[in-house]
């Protein structure tokens, strides 16, 4: 047997630490893990360091596996606590933070400095309170209240859900000289919809590090105050990736999809590099104007950048955008492809194929799903009736709003419930739907009655028509479509004093019917809109990116 000298075991560390800057996937990661196993380095304390921070913090989603990890080490240093608190705080499951803060205190571990700002952290994430304010008194008793690390993170977590006036005060003398404390307290005035005290701070800081440029541009974007953003996203002495995704995303959320696709060309112009933020942003955008050849073009950016479809929220978005768009054989190629799927890449081509025509498809990728042990949610199954809806499957139908409520434990929401609607009014079984109306638990509202309304327009039932409209009128009486469609019940029947009553009820309410335009896609350049009756010359002309 030959023993490992320490030049071998040097010479293993450097090549572990390689090893590590090459590790980018849980794949990969548990590669190492088992080279460390086989070559005996599962007990030394370095090499255990590394793998605790490559699967917390230095490997994107791989949280579950550094607590299996961390689960096995019978002694863990600070350093792998710390760690493991950093990595969960950042986690999408950021309570976990929590419980492992309360294990350290079960098993008397002593916490220092680092300690606290990731447990405020993920309490603010999280908006615990009165968690916070119990992890402030031990900040306190430990005496690192003054310590600039657990001050800055007190102040951020007091101005973001806490005391705003507790973060006032914690926003001392010494406070005033680091940025940080600056940037965390204009933070949260800005998360709490008061921008004029954060511009103030804002204006006022001593000096301005990157950090405050993009905490005051997102606190203008996320008020969807796009006009102010973009005057300071302007004076930015120099921007980064952050700054550039908050202005896209500000422009997403604003609906100026447009303007977002051309932030996206200044971006490229100024040679920044975009990440997985700004991909998401742009396909959202392209999903909404259902741009595809522009979708396409961010498709095969996504694969320059090396992301392929091996990430989930890259690979829902890219789903989403292909069936919004109409292409929905290559949302499908997207979803096979896709290495790991979540609930919401099953939902977002089950709703995709329904919306595209492809029921049965849809159906069957339910089915599909509960074969492979993905529990469906309540966005699920509108897929799922939509499909049954549109494929005239009452009786499935039916099955699947049981099997919700009584396999899966899901209370129907307004949504299913128009759904069923939609599919007995679409079957021709408008007396059922009217009785399944006075099953729901809560008041139907006016996209039921709409929906009711336009299946008695189809099958032409002047009175439950009149029923389904006086209902609807309680609720609302400003949409001109509702009166047009009770209108044209009465006029299908030939009662053409019912459709006079529609017309003065119109007239006496001020309800105007609106024009009719259409859309056409002119040189793949931009779009023209025509309203119906108007002026050639006065038609609008909206640029596409």
């Amino acid at each position: 047997m030959i023993r490992k000298t320490a030049a071998t075991k040097s010479s293993i560390c450097h090549q572990s630490s390689y090893l590590w800057r090459n590790c980018k996937n849980l794949r990969t990661l548990k590669q190492i893990h088992a080279r460390l196993i086989v070559e005996s380095f599962n007990a030394d304390r370095s090499a255990l360091k590394e793998l605790i921070y490559a699967a917390a913090v230095g490997i994107h989603n791989t949280i579950d596996y550094a607590h299996q990890l961390f689960d096995r080490i019978s002694e863990p240093d600070l350093f792998m606590w710390n760690t493991m608190l950093r990595g969960s705080g950042q986690s999408c499951r950021p309570q976990l933070t929590v419980s492992l803060y309360s294990r350290m205190e079960r098993l008397f571990v002593q916490p220092d400095h680092y300690t606290f700002p990731f447990v405020l952290k993920a309490c603010t994430r999280l908006s615990w309170v009165n968690m916070g304010c119990a992890i402030h008194g031990k900040v306190t008793r430990h005496g690192f209240e003054c310590n600039k690390f657990a001050r800055n993170a007190l102040i951020y977590f007091h101005a973001n859900c806490g005391e705003i006036g507790v973060a006032s005060m914690l926003f001392d003398d010494s406070a005033r000289r680091d940025v940080v404390a600056w940037s965390a307290l204009t933070a949260g005035y800005a998360r709490r919809g008061n921008l004029e005290m954060a511009r103030w701070l804002f204006d006022e800081m001593p000096v301005k590090d990157l950090v405050s440029w993009n905490v005051m541009i997102t606190g203008y974007v996320k008020q969807l105050e796009m006009e102010c953003a973009r005057e300071l996203f302007d004076l930015v002495p120099k921007r980064d990736v952050v700054t550039w995704n908050a202005m896209i995303s500000g422009y997403v959320l604003s609906g100026e999809h447009r303007k977002a696709l051309e932030m996206y060309e200044e971006m490229s112009t100024a040679g920044e590099c975009p990440d997985e933020v700004t991909m998401l942003s742009l396909l959202s955008a392209c999903a909404n104007l259902g741009s595809l050849d522009i979708g396409e073009k961010i498709h095969f950016s996504i694969r320059k950048m090396g992301e392929g479809v091996s990430g989930i929220f890259l690979g829902n978005a890219l789903i989403d955008m292909y069936a919004k768009c109409g292409n929905i054989e290559k949302a499908l190629d997207v979803f096979r492809c896709m290495r790991e799927k979540d609930a919401t890449s099953w939902n977002s081509i089950i709703v995709g194929l329904a919306f595209s025509g492809y029921m049965n498809e849809s159906i069957s990728v339910f089915e599909d799903m509960r074969k492979k042990k993905f529990r469906p949610n309540e966005i699920t199954f509108v897929g799922v009736l939509i499909a049954c809806s549109h494929a005239g499957k009452v009786n499935e139908g039916r099955a699947y709003f049981n099997l919700m409520k009584d396999a899966y434990n899901i209370q129907p929401n307004v949504k299913h419930y128009g759904c069923m609607v939609d599919l007995f009014g679409r079957a021709g079984l408008l007396n059922e739907a009217f009785d399944f109306i006075d099953t729901m638990e809560f008041e139907p509202n006016a996209i039921i009655w709409r929906t009711l309304l336009g299946a008695c327009r189809i099958h032409c039932n002047v009175e439950l028509g009149r029923l389904a409209n006086e209902k609807l009128l309680k609720l609302r009486r400003d949409e001109s479509g509702d009166y047009v469609l009770l209108s044209n019940i009465y006029a299908s029947n030939g009662e053409w004093s019912g459709v006079e009553n529609v017309r003065k009820l119109m007239d006496e309410t001020g309800v105007k019917k609106e024009c009719g335009f259409s859309l056409v896609d002119e040189d793949k350049n931009e779009f023209l809109g025509f309203l119906l009756g108007s002026d050639h010359r006065a038609n609008a002309r909206e640029s596409a990116c």
